[in-house]
């Protein structure tokens, strides 16, 4: 029997990076395999290259934090992990390896960034794919580029109505040849693995409950294909829970360890000015001035760790401990009566996903609804 264990977004960039994981680390050390996502690059360049935001790249001593506090294996590809360039991507997975760590999801050329972490426990071999599906295209690897394995995904407005400039309706789904090329990854690591897990960037930021039209059937086809289960994040806020075909889709673990200065209010750059103003007008908050190291939404502060249970058989159950995130950006791991849980429950079936939350002794599990 083994427990897997994984996280949200990981953002390093605050002095003593080791600290912030401190209250978690029992939790993440205590399963056999720990998975978490690092959003940016961890490099020394000073290249910045990027179409949206930058993510300044973080310190590459910072990942060894990560191996103190129990992680196993981390996924890379996500919307800001070429924001250093090119350099910056092969850095990060240089260094990721040299702290311990297991990549994947990046790498110097497209068929590095799709090869899966592969780890072995109690006899049993996990693999772990990662692709990003929210962009930008910058960061997508090519066959002569690194950067990041993705999924993409189209966006079509619809007006339906006859008044020009009105608000659309708005349909993503994913490309097919991008999401065969997934699916065919996916039953790749099936023939070979014990265990399939894949984490998936994607969804809409910073906006509670929302799951986008193209969520679910690019995880389905995950699971479809051989996955055990979906690992969302990039929304920097928690997402609800849905089983498929009695597996386990997290649509969205939000932020696990994210400390930063990069998207506080600044004038150091006209783009960091541009995105504090229109960052208020889109999601409607404003970071805690108390905080200015933990620039998110105010329900961020609610997260979790998913947990997956698999003996010889294949998957036993899955669940979550809940976590709040405390003043000094640290996630405190809570017991079952938390707040937390009823959280996710609530913007779970706010989306209309099909899970439910239920206590087993002191444990959080996942059941299908009927």
């Amino acid at each position: 029997m083994i427990t897997i264990a994984s996280v949200g977004d990981l953002i390093l960039d605050e002095p003593d990076p080791a600290s912030f994981l401190v209250p978690s680390a029992p939790v993440l050390r205590a399963a056999d395999v720990t998975i978490g996502h690092v959003e940016v690059p961890h490099s020394t360049t000073t290249v910045q290259v990027s179409t949206d935001v930058p993510a300044p790249p973080a310190d590459p001593a910072a990942l060894t934090a990560l191996t103190g506090a129990g992680f196993d294996v981390v996924t890379l590809a996500g919307n800001h992990i070429a924001d250093a360039g090119e350099t910056g991507v092969t850095d990060t997975v240089t260094h990721a390896r040299a702290a311990g760590l297991v990549p994947a999801g990046a790498g110097a050329d497209l068929t590095e960034a799709r090869t899966p972490a592969v780890v072995e426990r109690d006899g049993l071999r996990i693999g772990v794919l990662s692709y990003n599906c929210v962009g930008p295209r910058e960061s997508w690897a090519t066959s002569r580029k690194a950067g990041c394995a993705y999924v993409h995904v189209l966006t079509h407005y619809e007006l339906d109505h006859a008044s020009p400039g009105g608000p659309p309706t708005i349909y993503t789904f994913a490309d097919p040849d991008s999401l065969a090329a997934m699916a065919a990854d996916v039953a790749a690591l099936r023939a070979e693995a014990d265990v399939v897990l894949v984490g998936l960037h994607k969804g809409v930021g910073h906006t509670p409950a929302a799951v986008a039209m193209y969520e679910s059937p690019v995880a389905r086809a995950a699971i479809d294909a051989g996955a055990d289960a979906v690992f969302g994040h990039h929304a920097h806020i928690m997402r609800g829970i849905e089983v498929w075909r009695g597996r386990p889709i997290f649509h969205g673990l939000g932020n696990f360890v994210t400390v930063t200065r990069a998207l506080t209010v600044a004038t150091d750059s006209p783009e960091r000015a541009a995105w504090a103003a229109r960052r208020q007008e889109l999601y409607g908050f404003a970071p805690d001035p108390d905080m200015p190291y933990y620039p998110f939404h105010p329900e961020s502060r609610d997260t979790v760790v998913a947990t997956c249970t698999f003996d010889r058989d294949g998957l036993v159950d899955a669940g979550i401990v809940p976590c709040r995130i405390d003043d000094a950006g640290r996630p405190v791991p809570q017991g079952p009566d938390s707040p937390v849980v009823g959280y996710v429950q609530d913007i779970t079936a706010r989306a209309g996903l099909n899970a439910t939350l239920v206590r087993r002794g002191d444990r959080v599990l996942i059941e299908e609804i009927s």
